[in-house]
């Protein structure tokens, strides 16, 4: 199984962060031993955000011991889907990745397209990355409302419209060689909580963000298994093992 993530700047992270893509390496770690399902992480990006470079050009990951290579990603701070479909392509190709975790569009809606423009970007990506391999998987995860949701009706509107045409999405191309599932959003995201701006996430955010991927893996694929379980250590065989931090998350 080769994953790649895709994503915006919930996904790519600033530094000195862990973002969710880590909290999924630690899962995958714990939960995909010697007999299970056999991974790597790909991408061709592996930076996070600096907000003062105004860039992504930082690696200080709070995890120090996050191995380079799992750190890959095709993340960008302000990537939609419009940014990512013209891409995806050449990234699966290239880094012959399978399997597709996604997690887009709340900067579109926000900045750049309407609800049914970026639905249409969401299927063109989807044949974009079948082009490169055509038995990919993608696990889709839908847009988690932010802050602006709570004062712009409008905003809120699309979000929510959205959200049903990426569901219709996924169920009209989904093949049984190239499926396509929607995770189920984290239950109860509470703002103050799980972010720390109103949109980008914190430790409790991330560890949600990556039970939602983690959970349809498990159901879907029976790949790695419930999040939190195996707490402690890493695969044997795999990059060196730390005591876990504690995890308590709904899914």
């Amino acid at each position: 199984m080769r994953v790649l993530f895709v994503g915006d700047s919930m996904t790519i992270g600033s530094a000195g962060e862990h973002t969710w893509r880590h909290r999924m390496w630690r899962h995958l770690e714990r939960t995909c031993g010697p007999h299970g399902t056999a991974y790597e992480i790909v991408g061709p990006r592996d930076a996070l955000y600096d907000k003062a470079a105004d860039a992504p050009v930082s690696h200080d990951y709070a995890d120090p011991a996050f191995p380079a290579g799992a750190r890959r990603h095709l993340a960008g701070w302000g990537e939609g889907w419009l940014h990512m479909a013209p891409v995806i392509g050449g990234a699966v190709r290239e880094h012959r990745a399978d399997t597709l975790l996604v997690f887009l569009g709340l900067i579109d809606l926000g900045f750049y397209t309407g609800s049914d423009a970026t639905a249409a970007n969401v299927r063109r990506f989807v044949a974009e990355a079948r082009s490169a391999e055509p038995r990919v998987r993608m696990v889709l995860l839908p847009v988690i409302p932010n802050t602006r949701a709570r004062h712009d009706a409008f905003f809120a509107a699309e979000c929510e419209r959205f959200n049903g045409l990426l569901a219709r999405a996924a169920a009209e191309l989904s093949t049984l060689s190239s499926p396509l599932l929607t995770a189920v959003p984290p239950r109860d995201w509470d703002l103050a909580r799980d972010t720390y701006d109103g949109t980008h996430p914190t430790a409790s955010g991330e560890h949600r963000i990556a039970a939602a991927f983690a959970g349809t893996l498990h159901r879907a694929w029976g790949v790695g298994g419930p999040y939190g379980a195996g707490a402690v250590g890493a695969r044997p065989g795999g990059p060196r093992a730390r005591r876990a931090e504690p995890v308590t998350v709904e899914q």
